[in-house]
């Protein structure tokens, strides 16, 4: 199997990792990465973006082209696994030998009535672009990592907002009793309001309603629970999930397609508990330096080792002068190990640039 032309189709995390280094395990093969966006905006920051924060971005063709790598700026609309092409929305298709399929996810807000209408998604750059910042009472939906980010980053940037968080559990309900307890001091000390129990089963333009019926006015509603991925790979006629997530192998290769490798939100790998490994940055940046080494050991013949993975730590922002790190066991479960406030702060942020450098984004900018 040849794997002269490797075609990346999406330049997320896991997408940029993998191209980066295929420039290594593969030398002389023509590589191409094809995204919808021009610029790369850091996933883990867009919660400071909705908070009125500037952001960093990265131009993608310049970013890749110092490595030699091509760079398309296009929208995929079908992937042509016979023909071995992705056809572009612009007509015109992209051939490949060896396909590494990360294109995300976006959010879920297609699965409850009104979501897409009335409420504004923190999961894409795209979701913020036109966006009003949030006026008087803002209703953040969700109560997991996304959801408590956006929080504590909106009641400390924007204090003449009043914010109420609605979540069905718990905030960051799966962490240790002592993390769990610094986020609740962290949300009362900026004076954001938590109702728990509060599944959202409608958006309406006047807030949300309940599953037990109950109507909740707000004047914005954020939207930062459930993901979906795009449905190209069912569509082209990839093995997915239930999500339509590629399934893989113990080498990232998909079940029924060996020329294409599935990374990051968008494939369906299974961890060290045999559970799905979940959507994070976390898990993408080692599936996309995994991915190219297993292409290269195949482009030289050999047989590359399964993918081995475990989980390190969980960490969080609380604000810009607090956050949280967890450790946690290889199944992503809490160990004991909690640090907390400016410390936590600091190591969050150490993270996020390390992912950066990790995509080979320069730092600096």
């Amino acid at each position: 199997m040849t794997t002269r032309r490797i075609l990346v189709l999406g330049a997320g995390y896991a997408g940029l990792v993998a191209a980066n280094k295929l420039v290594r395990t593969v030398p002389g093969a023509e590589i191409t990465v094809l995204d919808a966006r021009a610029r790369f905006v850091e996933r883990v920051r867009l919660h400071q973006r909705a908070a009125g924060q500037a952001i960093p971005e990265w131009d993608l063709a310049e970013v890749l082209g110092r490595r030699k790598i091509r760079f398309v700026h296009g929208t995929a609309a079908a992937i042509d696994l016979e023909a071995h092409e992705v056809r572009l929305t612009d007509g015109t298709a992209l051939p490949y030998d060896t396909l590494v399929y990360a294109l995300g996810s976006a959010a879920g807000t297609a699965d409850v009535p009104g979501a897409a209408e009335h409420a504004l998604a923190v999961a894409t750059p795209e979701d913020l672009a036109d966006a009003a910042p949030p006026t008087g009472l803002a209703l953040v939906i969700g109560a997991g990592a996304t959801g408590v980010e956006l929080a504590t980053e909106l009641a400390e940037t924007r204090p003449d907002l009043r914010v109420l968080l609605l979540g069905a559990d718990e905030p960051l309900a799966p962490l240790s009793p002592k993390a769990r307890a610094h986020v609740r001091k962290v949300l009362d000390r900026l004076g954001v309001e938590v109702r728990t129990d509060a599944k959202v089963t409608a958006v309406t333009a006047a807030g949300v309603r309940l599953a037990d019926g109950t109507e909740v006015a707000g004047d914005a509603v954020l939207w930062t629970t459930g993901f979906r991925v795009p449905p190209l790979a069912a569509a082209a006629g990839l093995a997915v999930d239930g999500f339509g997530r590629v399934r893989t192998d113990a080498t990232l290769r998909s079940l029924s397609h060996p020329d294409v490798y599935a990374i990051g939100d968008a494939a369906a790998t299974a961890g060290p508990d045999g559970r799905q490994l979940r959507m994070a940055c976390a898990t993408a940046l080692p599936q996309g330096a995994y991915a190219a080494t297993a292409i290269g050991a195949r482009a030289r013949g050999a047989e590359p080792r399964e993918f081995r993975f475990r989980y390190q730590v969980q960490c969080y922002s609380l604000g810009r002068g607090d956050g949280l790190l967890h450790r946690v066991h290889a199944d992503d479960s809490p160990a004991r190990i909690v640090v907390t406030g400016r410390p936590g702060a600091w190591l969050k942020e150490r993270i996020v640039r390390f992912a950066a450098r990790q995509a080979g984004l320069p730092a600096g900018l």
